[in-house]
């Protein structure tokens, strides 16, 4: 049939053999060198934009990673559904990774916070064009009992590399600067190209009748519809994780500087990454064995809720901070169950376009909630604002456990 296709799935894991293969290794390894990339330039943003803008830094942040999420989405719901219907996912990947990489570097030539915009923007772009695709072929390459490893690896090795980038901004911006560490990121962003092009690709028979995208929309499952609304919610109070950098930073600059308060930041950052690293394959393989929906709920958006709460309290504490940035980590684990539960709501025929449109979600939520709470913080206080992001979460828990089928 024209309208069938296959997508590459390895012998040995459709005898249920094993589970980390090639596609898996090649993807998880990716992750990683593109993660290094992006979050060296990620945890320095906050301070690289308050040399730049000074006072108004929370607001434009959150307007700056609010919009970039918001349009990244619109690359998501396209790239999803492009993937299904051209019968390829390698390479929409492959220029989603580079320019990603690319643009992300490039914020060290920004001069002012519209420069820094539209390159976060572009690079963003190109991480919602690669996602969709990504997660399909690498739910296509396991067998579904597999799903929760395949999925807790690759978070794995995504938050390793969230690890690698901001340690070495924090020993290298005292010697570079915040510029040169964008530039930097450039090599491992343009390595992550050169290792996802050793993926494969092949067929693997499935109809796939519908023509158009809204009729592809509609013929998404009900209790995956449902699962969208629920994560709409989460997300709308699932602020940017670089609001939490810049709430230590203004907390430790009064009495260390802004280098220096921007380096602990950084390194509580990385310490984060850690956290989220160790619990992303145990809560991965652990979802295999318990239910999606109660770790999403638990780990995930009601974890989410506590560490919320706990910046609402000011501190120059090391100790304090270390500790939420933990729970900050571990409930990041538990909010990326999110694509292992979508695989199990979705049919083969229209997974591409589902991914697409639940990351739609997620970053339209991104935007709302990164938007709103920096300007609450900027206009009424940082306290209002974490304690929205928590109320939001916990919301998001009870509509989680009440709305989805056992």
């Amino acid at each position: 049939m024209a309208d069938s296709f296959y997508f590459y799935v390895k012998d040995d894991i459709v005898k249920n053999k094993k589970w980390l293969n090639k596609n898996v290794t090649a993807m998880g390894f990716t992750s990683l060198c593109s993660d290094t990339s992006h979050e060296m330039a990620t945890s320095i943003l906050p301070a690289f934009l308050t040399e730049l803008v000074g006072a108004s830094a929370p607001q434009l942040l959150g307007l700056i990673t609010g919009l970039s999420d918001l349009l990244s989405s619109a690359a998501k719901m396209l790239s999803g559904w492009l993937s299904d219907k051209l019968k390829k996912r390698k390479p929409l990947i492959v220029f989603g990774y580079f320019l990603t990489g690319l643009f992300m570097g490039l914020i060290g030539f920004a001069r002012n916070w519209i420069e820094i915009l539209i390159y976060k923007t572009l690079g963003w772009i190109g991480r919602g064009t690669r996602e969709p695709p990504r997660d399909a072929l690498l739910s296509e390459s396991v067998d579904k009992k597999f799903y929760g490893h395949a999925f807790g690896f690759h978070r794995a090795m995504d938050s390793l590399g969230a690890i690698i980038g901001p340690l070495l901004a924090f020993f290298l911006v005292p010697l570079i600067g915040f510029r040169n560490i964008f530039f930097l990121s450039f090599i491992p962003g343009m390595l992550s190209v050169i290792v996802i092009l050793k993926i494969k690709e092949k067929r693997r028979k499935y109809k796939n009748q519908n023509k158009s995208f809204i009729l592809d929309i509609k013929s998404l499952p009900k209790e995956f519809k449902k699962f969208l609304f629920i994560m709409f919610i989460f997300g709308i109070g699932n602020f940017h994780k670089s609001l939490l950098i810049l709430k230590v930073q203004q907390s430790l600059t009064p009495t260390s500087g802004i280098i220096i308060a921007a380096s602990f930041a950084v390194l509580f950052y990385t310490i984060r990454n850690f956290a989220q690293a160790v619990s992303d394959y145990i809560v991965g393989g652990l979802s295999d064995k318990i239910s999606k929906k109660i770790l999403l709920s638990v780990f995930g958006f009601s974890l989410f809720g506590l560490a919320s709460l706990g910046f609402i309290y000011t501190t120059t504490s090391f100790s304090y901070f270390i500790i939420l940035f933990i729970l900050s980590g571990v409930s990041a684990s538990g909010v990326a169950i999110e694509k292992a539960y979508a695989a199990e709501l979705l049919p083969d025929d229209v997974r591409g376009t589902g991914y697409g449109i639940l990351n739609t979600v997620d970053g339209m939520g991104d935007f709302i909630s990164s938007f709103v709470v920096g300007t609450v913080w900027t206009i009424l206080s940082p306290s209002i604002a974490f304690t929205y992001g928590a109320i939001i979460s916990f919301i998001a828990a009870f509509l989680l456990l009440s709305m989805m089928k056992k």
